[in-house]
């Protein structure tokens, strides 16, 4: 699936590092920051979380939410967080539902054979001026 300017954004529920359950919905009327990445401490998504971070505050004076969102699970979220200061909820798409709906995720050929893996999208390039509604 693709995302649009003008489409309304797939809503979502989703647990974060500590259970609890972060829905988009309880941003309705905010501007939020949504990205995805691939795995937790890996150099390029160790490097894209701590961007945000150092610009967080930047985002907060302008009432902008930030929530990153991989597969990983809340344990590896926890440690992530709490190691590199990450001042903002990662949520756990397990089965990565919600990368497939915002078009992140899915079916990625290489070499001939076909896979399913994180498609890499890059909020800042792909994600910029995209303008959803929810």
């Amino acid at each position: 699936m693709t995302i649009y300017p003008g489409d309304v954004a797939p809503l979502f529920s989703l647990p974060d590092a500590q259970g609890n359950i972060v829905s988009l919905a309880d941003f309705r009327g905010r501007r939020v920051v949504l990205y995805f990445y691939p795995r937790d401490n890996t150099p390029g998504c160790t490097k894209e979380a701590c961007d945000f971070r150092d610009i967080y505050l930047d985002y907060q004076s302008r009432n902008i939410a930030v929530l990153g969102v991989s597969t990983d699970g809340a344990g590896a979220h926890a440690k992530f967080a709490a190691k590199y200061q990450l001042p903002f909820p990662l949520l756990c798409d397990s089965n990565a539902e919600v990368a497939t709906a915002y078009g992140c995720y899915g079916l990625k050929k290489f070499m001939g054979k076909e896979f399913i893996k994180d498609l890499g999208l890059k909020p800042l390039l792909q994600w910029q001026a995209l303008i959803v509604k929810f």
